[in-house]
């Protein structure tokens, strides 16, 4: 149940397309398959090999929105979305924060006394560390929660198990050894969705959120005024990332997660004062604030 004051837009109150797919990257079974699931029960989930690959299919028309992670309350930021954003040709309509729940999963008959290895995801193993060192589990890394999971149901080995989730315990037919193993209760991963068309956000229908990518001018304290806008118009950046381009160390581009909508009076005015310090900006979608974001 929704609080009051988030009335998220549906996407088909903004525009229809042809299909009804929403891709997402890694197997099926993967958190972003449960994410999708979870927000768009109407669509069918669809597996991309990669993140590229996900872009490329709502970009050609092949799926209506893409469910991609961006970071992690335990284990930070998911860099290569910071890289593809600004250049994918996408528009971000909305986020989900998905508590992460992260099972210890094995065969039929396998129990903590036979499991001697899990395997997952880096970022997921990162997650689960301490419990794993409590149970004497030693972490192997793979390629994807979901297909390690598959790994584990075709390895049939009682001494192997896979952290993943519920879904990927259902799909792959393993048993949960060990429910919620993860180290942090508040493990939580935000999703941005993304379409190719941006979002048709009407001010009044708030509160907002809006996304944006800019690069300094090459002069002493640019970045510093740059944001002075923000801060002059009471407008609170809730995330600040930079990252390097065009292989130098010298071209830093910055993206940008502020709470407010661009025809609003402040973020407008704080807008226009960035401008003054930027060689560009470009605005990456305008969409409704989750409600777990007051709560993070």
């Amino acid at each position: 149940k929704r609080r009051k004051g988030f009335k998220r837009l549906t996407f088909k109150e903004s525009f229809i397309t042809m299909t009804d797919i929403i891709v997402y990257q890694g197997e099926p079974g993967a958190f972003s398959h449960l994410a999708c699931q979870m927000e768009y029960p109407d669509l069918t989930p669809n597996p991309c090999t990669s993140f590229a690959s996900a872009f490329n299919a709502v970009r050609s028309g092949d799926a209506k929105l893409a469910m991609i992670p961006v970071e992690n309350t335990v284990a930070g930021r998911v860099s290569d979305i910071y890289h593809l954003l600004p250049e994918g040709g996408l528009y971000i309509i909305g986020e989900l924060y998905l508590p992460v729940h992260h099972q210890l999963l094995g065969i039929s008959g396998a129990t903590i006394e036979t499991i001697k290895t899990a395997r997952s995801h880096p970022m997921a193993l990162g997650q689960v560390r301490k419990n794993l060192a409590k149970m004497n589990i030693l972490p192997l890394a793979d390629v994807d929660t979901a297909g390690a999971a598959r790994a584990v149901a075709q390895l049939k080995d009682k001494s192997i198990s896979a952290i993943a989730s519920s879904l990927a315990a259902s799909i792959y037919g393993l048993d949960i050894i060990e429910k919620d193993i993860q180290d942090e209760s508040h493990n939580t991963t935000r999703f941005l969705i993304l379409a190719s068309q941006p979002l048709k956000a009407d001010v009044v229908r708030g509160p907002w959120v809006t996304s944006f990518v800019f690069k300094v001018r090459s002069v002493p304290s640019a970045l510093y005024k740059a944001l002075g806008g923000f801060a002059t118009n009471n407008i609170n950046i809730t995330k600040l990332e930079s990252y390097m381009i065009g292989g130098s160390f010298q071209a830093a581009q910055f993206y940008v997660d502020a709470e407010g909508h661009p025809e609003e009076k402040g973020m407008a005015h704080a807008l226009e004062e960035l401008s003054f310090y930027t060689e560009s900006i470009k605005i990456l979608g305008t969409y409704t604030a989750h409600e777990s974001r007051m709560k993070l």
